[in-house]
């Protein structure tokens, strides 16, 4: 019986396999979480929960998501905050336009529908780009042209990668009665679940271009 308890807990059974991805699920969300409360490291973080679950699904399924996490988040930090800052200033910068241009006529609305398009793309871009720089190692230069060709070889899923970001997290800031649920979820393991989620749909292209797992993986 003790033996069946032991082979049960162990690392290499189902069981343990499970808790293993759920501790790096949890683990690697809790410390984005901590990370990302000033604002402007949000981007950081992200590319860091790429760097955790990447690394973790292409043959590091025990690793630790805590040590893994700061990895990844000291590495490209100052890549990632480059790119963070330019998305949050285009943000901000697009928010004001759409607030100017709404109950406009005449060629101003259609400028509104302009300033929807050139937000959609940059959300798109700097979407794939967050991944495609925890997988990669280049100068931004590199890293952006990268983001376009993932991008441009199968725009539907660059989309959906977007909505990914978006909607999840709109939809629960419009079910006010649930909201405080959807709070507890995504301090727990929301934003964790996306990465993974969109990680899975990368990492088959992203493969082709990455050193075997057996070789090393230990450097993205």
């Amino acid at each position: 019986m003790k033996k069946r308890i032991t082979a049960f807990l162990s690392n290499d059974s189902a069981f343990g396999q499970l808790m293993a991805k759920i501790w790096i699920i949890i683990g690697s969300n809790l410390m984005f979480m901590i990370f990302s409360l000033p604002v402007i490291t949000i981007g950081p973080g992200l590319v860091a929960l790429y760097h955790v679950h990447l690394k973790s699904m292409r043959g590091h399924p025990d690793l630790n998501p805590i040590t893994e996490f700061w990895h990844g988040f000291r590495n490209n930090f100052r890549q990632a905050i480059i790119i963070w800052i330019v998305f949050l200033l285009v943000l901000l910068v697009a928010l004001a336009d759409i607030r100017f241009l709404t109950g406009q006529e005449g060629i101003m609305e259609y400028m509104r529908y302009m300033v929807y398009f050139i937000s959609g793309l940059v959300l798109v871009i700097v979407g794939m780009l967050l991944p495609v720089m925890a997988a990669f190692a280049d100068d931004l230069r590199g890293l952006c042209r990268n983001a376009f060709y993932f991008a441009a070889k199968n725009p539907a899923r660059a989309i959906l990668i977007a909505a990914l970001y978006v909607f999840p997290l709109f939809l629960s800031y419009m079910d006010v009665q649930r909201l405080p649920l959807y709070g507890f979820l995504w301090v727990v393991c929301g934003f964790s679940l996306i990465v993974r989620i969109i990680s899975f749909l990368l990492l088959k292209d992203f493969g082709r271009f990455l050193p075997p797992v057996d070789e090393d993986i230990s450097e993205y």
